[in-house]
Order: structure tokens, then sequence, then C-alpha cells
């Protein structure tokens, strides 16, 4: 699992930094306040998150065994586009690809956005607004369980693989990163297209900071976010517009499910206005 030791890197990582700060302040005895709830809690949601990835992990071995389903899937996705006089992902990239400077940008966001930003927001939401985590959590647990559902049923082929319709792997032509190269398989599974998680993702973080940050530019990057991610994922070859549709499906489902039926069944501990609900 090696994206997990990822995680538990930077636990550490955050552990060490809390632990220098407290012992400057001469509070080194309690270098452990700085969890809201204790090291059992923290390694409890680091647990959920490390199930979550090892069923990824599963289904991915599954879907990319049923390399046929994936292709005969992106075909009928876009006939099923052409069909609807919306097949543009090609004319897109394809406007996108004049710029050097556009597409170096999509790229790093593609490689980078998904783990990175998703990790520290997670991280920080833990930390300075717990009460907000577990509505969060919720959120990402149950769309990942619809995406593992929608890799196992429906494998998809992404863009890239269909050279033949004038698709160009933008990160492995211009930035010489493959995908199937053994690092980067640990972040990317190669026919899990439907549902985009990248967009699915992008969404419920974005809901959840503009609900939670003060500033009004703030909020404003952040309702910027997913539609950006949207524009990156189709750039970069890696998804057809169908499947950001069908991952902001998934973030909507998710977002009904942890607020209707999880907030509902414990609502002190998962609903997204907990505080309210104690004080009322």
């Amino acid at each position: 699992m090696p994206r997990l030791l990822l995680f538990l890197l930077l636990l550490l990582l955050v552990s060490a930094v809390t632990y220098l700060r407290a012992s400057r302040r001469g509070d080194a005895a309690h270098e452990s306040h700085w969890l809201p709830k204790g090291w059992p809690d923290a390694v409890n949601q680091l647990a959920l998150f490390a199930f979550a990835d090892l069923c990824y992990e599963t289904v991915r071995g599954v879907a990319e065994t049923n390399t046929a389903s994936a292709f005969q899937h992106a075909r009928n996705i876009v006939d099923l586009e052409r069909g609807l006089g919306l097949f543009f992902e090609q004319s897109l990239q394809g406007w996108a690809m004049g710029s050097r400077l556009l597409v170096d940008f999509t790229n790093f966001m593609y490689v980078n956005s998904h783990f990175v930003v998703t990790t520290a927001f997670l991280v920080w939401l833990y930390l300075r607004h717990n009460d907000r985590f577990y509505f969060v959590r919720n959120m990402f647990m149950v769309a990942m369980g619809l995406a593992l559902v929608g890799y196992l049923v429906m494998p998809t082929a992404p863009p890239r693989f269909l050279p033949e319709l004038g698709f160009v792997d933008t990160i492995a032509y211009y930035a010489d990163v493959h995908h199937d190269s053994g690092f980067v398989t640990l972040f990317f599974n190669p026919y899990a297209a439907v549902p985009s998680m990248h967009v699915a993702f992008s969404l419920m973080l974005a809901g959840s900071a503009i609900g939670i940050v003060r500033h009004r530019f703030v909020k404003a990057l952040w309702a910027l976010y997913p539609p950006l991610i949207a524009f990156v994922v189709i750039v970069t070859g890696n998804h057809w517009w169908f499947d950001a549709a069908v991952g902001a499906c998934v973030a909507a489902a998710a977002a009904l499910v942890a607020s209707t039926v999880l907030a509902r069944a414990r609502p002190q501990s998962w609903a997204w206005q907990r505080r309210v609900a104690e004080t009322a």
C-alpha cells in the first residue's frame, strides 16, 4: 500500500511540526493536544481512508483485466456525445494545445491537484474545523463507494487511449510523465474514466470550503475550482465531458446521502450544522 505510506508520512510530518511548536512554547508534555479528539480518533479516520484505498486498489485490478469493455464503453460515450451534438473534447484540447503555457498548467494541475489539494484540505478541515470534518468524510466515503461501483460496472477508456480520434496524451507528450510508470500507477486507474472523481472531489471540496471560509474572494476562488478541474481533465485527454457530468452527479448524491441519511442517523456527530442542534 504505497499510497497509504504517503498518508502516514504526511501525518508524521504534521505531528513533528506540531511537537516542535509545542516544545518552543514549553508545552511539550501536551503535544498531542493539537489533535481535536486525540490520537485514537485520528487513527480511526486514517484507517477509514486506508480501507477506501484498499477497495480502490482491488477494483482497479479487476478493471484493468477488462480492456475490451473499457474501449467499447468509451466508443459508446463518443456515439452518445455525437448524437447530442456535444462531442467537443478534441476541439477543446486542440485549442488548448496552441498554448504551451496552458498545457503545462493543465498537466501540472491534473498530476498534483487531486491528491495534494484533497489531502491538504482534509487535514486542514480535521485540525481547524473538526466539527465539519465528519460530514465531509461521510460525503467522500459515499462518493468513493459509488465510484467503485461505476468502475466495476462501466470500466471506460479515457480519450487519450483513442489517438485515432485526434486525442493526445498531453501529460506523456509534454511532461514526459507516463501513466504506466511505477509511480504514476499509484494514483491513476487507466480505465476509471466514469465517473470523474477529480470533478467529484473538487465539487465536494469547493462546496465545503465555501460554507466555511468567510472572505468573499476566497469563496470565489473555491467556486472556480470545480470548473477549472473539469477543464483540466478534458484538456489533458483523461476524461470525456460525460465523465465530468457523472462525477458531478456522484458528488450531489454523496452530499444528499450525507445530509439526509447519515446526518440524521448521528446528528450530534455527523451533521454539518451539529453545533446548532447541540445548542437548541
